[in-house]
């Protein structure tokens, strides 16, 4: 794997030596002589950089992931991380769950602050000209990366928290109690700041990262994708207009934290912004990735069967490192010797192996998200008149043609069979199949089954569905460095297609170009395109569909929370499209998985709640903590 070695190692050595002492760069005064000579030398200054790199967040560690907070994925209660018990109602005031304000602790690695990440940029950016081994050109690119990075974490922070104060350079140590307590700009202000910043970032940013040295850094692709994303979320309902959850959010002077008008004119700037973009990684050789390399041994007769290769194509385009399609990749991922990296609650257990220290079986899709997913003709379920929406959950025998994705002869549910390739790429179900720990699996998961749950053990499926999406198919659960790592994908170029489907339509309703974006998807998911689809009357039940805007923008939002499930951006995606009373109120249902008999498996059961106040529930608590500290912080309405 060509990861980058040299930065990854020192992005390491930082975390551990400028964390150490609760923050090196943190508590050493602006203009002190520590700080003259950490900036004394590239070598030492190096450190910097990579201490502001280091505030990312680490979506591939279990404890620490935002992937866990939404209603895709369930654990058993004794288990759960904080991200579920934030999605489930427990977010207090008094000590935020996962709150990027001040960081989070988690088993593992937790998160800082990123107000201290910015604080970290800050220092870079107003300290590098004093490093006296390195040219100006490096010294620029250096800036522009912290530039960056200062911007994403404001992006961060406004995505989660609204308006939040903006900090452009850091506070003297000489500054009064007054300066010190800054107040939050409207939400406006934050996103012009925002983009301002990574268009003066970018200027001085090499136009793509390509020796193997430096995989990870930013370059121009990954800044426009990212500027991209912060003007799609501009546009979107949440912060574009909206009156109806922040009529009385003001600050002290009365003026509103969020605008009240739509404004048409930001999903033109989303839309141009990810069209720029999308140039910009095509011309750097960035492309929609295919598998190609050679079938394992266990799978090459099948290989010659379009839906395996499928299969391959959407599995291997997360955890193939540096793949073709990966934009930004954290290049600090959790390692394989680890514990707490997200593949080990994902990874079945080996009922054959001596170990499973490493593969603990608790980290379960939901059934939502197991009808989310597409039938064979690129239709929801709901919509496709060739599939027995009615009685999803009746059980059917398996035929011979299902023998790539399921046991012939045996019995499932009808839920789970005729589905797309994405289904049987991410999602393991009872008598299904499974490619993992280098071979291929026939699931047997009712209670007491060898995949099943076994008496009252506590690592177990808790819907009855697994999680493939994000296992690497050679990784093996005896130990833990056996795990094959992979950097976490930030963004990948299969987002940048949807964000730029998703501002066109809103700019300007359907049209060829927003067709043709979602059908690059669509074509490397092996179903037919979007006209195809849903121009047949004999198959689409709401026909042509795909001709209004509003249809065309359920049929986006759903190819979204498809293509991009299990990766971190449904979270935002649901409440960015105001939809949580719809997705994140409802109870988590999976198959009934302590029983062992064919009937009772095949039985709807709750097995855990969502919960979501509207509109409190939009925006993240600030802490009492920093409300007595900043009298000038205004809280978030509803908390």
């Amino acid at each position: 794997m060509n990861f980058n070695k040299k930065f990854i190692t020192l992005i390491i050595c930082s975390i551990s030596i400028l964390t150490s002492c609760e923050d090196y760069l943190d508590i050493v005064p602006d203009g002190t002589q520590e700080l003259r000579l950490l900036f004394n030398r590239k070598e030492t200054a190096y450190n910097a950089l990579a201490n502001s790199y280091s505030y990312l967040p680490q979506n591939d560690g279990t404890y620490a992931s935002y992937v866990l907070m939404s209603d895709e994925l369930a654990v058993p209660v004794p288990k759960e991380p904080d991200a579920i018990r934030l999605m489930k109602g427990q977010q207090t005031v008094s000590s935020p769950l996962m709150g990027y304000w001040n960081g989070y602790g988690a088993i593992g690695r937790g998160q800082g602050s990123l107000w201290e990440g910015i604080r970290s940029c800050n220092i870079l950016i107003e300290n590098i000209d004093l490093v006296v081994d390195m040219n100006q050109s490096e010294k620029n690119q250096w800036k522009a990366e912290a530039k960056f990075l200062k911007a994403y974490y404001h992006f961060l922070l406004l995505s989660n928290y609204g308006p939040i104060p903006i900090i452009d350079v850091n506070l003297p140590i000489s500054a009064s109690d007054e300066e010190v307590r800054v107040k939050r700009e409207t939400v406006d202000d934050c996103f012009t700041y925002i983009v301002q910043t990574i268009d003066e970032a970018i200027n001085d940013l090499p136009v793509k990262i390509i020796g193997n040295n430096d995989v990870g850094r930013i370059d121009q692709v990954i800044a426009k994708a990212i500027k991209a994303k912060v003007l799609l979320f501009s546009a979107s309902p949440l912060f574009n207009g909206n009156s109806e959850f922040y009529s009385n959010f003001v600050n002290s002077n009365g003026e509103h934290f969020f605008n009240h008008t739509y404004d048409e004119s930001k999903w033109d700037l989303a839309a141009k912004a990810a069209k720029e973009a999308l140039d910009a990684a095509l011309a750097q050789g960035t492309s929609i990735y295919y598998y190609t390399g050679a079938a394992p041994l266990f799978d090459t007769n099948n290989f010659q069967f379009k839906l395996v290769r499928d299969q391959y194509n959407h599995r291997f385009s997360i955890t193939d490192p540096w793949n073709s399609e990966l934009i930004w990749g954290n290049s600090n991922p959790v390692t394989n010797g680890q514990f707490w990296q997200i593949q080990s609650p994902a990874m079945m257990k080996n009922p054959t192996s001596s170990s499973v220290e490493a593969s603990w079986q608790w980290l379960a899709p939901t059934l939502r998200i197991a009808e989310t997913y597409y039938t064979k003709n690129g239709l929801p379920i709901d919509q496709d008149l060739s599939f027995d929406y009615s009685d999803r959950y009746g059980v059917t025998n398996i035929a011979f043609n299902q023998r790539f994705y399921a046991q012939f002869g045996n019995r499932t549910a009808k839920l789970n069979l005729n589905r797309e390739a994405r289904f049987y790429a991410s999602i393991g179900f009872d008598r299904g199949i499974n490619r993992t720990w280098g071979s291929i699996w026939n699931l047997k998961m009712r209670k007491s089954e060898i995949h099943g749950r076994i008496a009252n053990t506590g690592d177990y499926l808790v819907t009855g569905y697994a999680l493939k999406k994000l296992v690497h198919q050679d990784s093996e659960g005896d130990a833990y460095n056996k795990a094959v790592t992979y950097p976490w994908p930030m963004i990948r170029l299969s987002d940048l297609y949807l964000m730029y489907a998703e501002a066109l339509n809103e700019l300007s309703g359907p049209s060829t170009e927003v067709y043709n974006a979602l059908n690059v998807i669509r074509e490397r998911a092996g179903i037919p395109t979007v006209q195809d689809a849903w121009s047949n009357a004999a198959l689409a039940a709401t026909p042509n569909k795909h001709t209004s805007k509003e249809g065309l923008r359920e049929i986006i939002q759903q190819e979204r929370m498809i293509e991009l499930a299990f990766e971190g951006h449904r979270y935002y995606d649901i409440r960015r499209w105001k939809l949580a009373d719809k997705y994140f109120t409802a109870p988590i249902q999976g198959w009934s998985v302590d029983e062992d008999s064919e009937a009772n498996y095949y039985r709807i059961m709750s097995v855990g709640q969502r919960s979501f106040s509207t509109p409190r529930d939009y925006l993240q608590p600030i802490s009492f903590t920093e409300l007595s500290r900043n009298p000038n912080l205004i809280q978030n309405p509803g908390w």
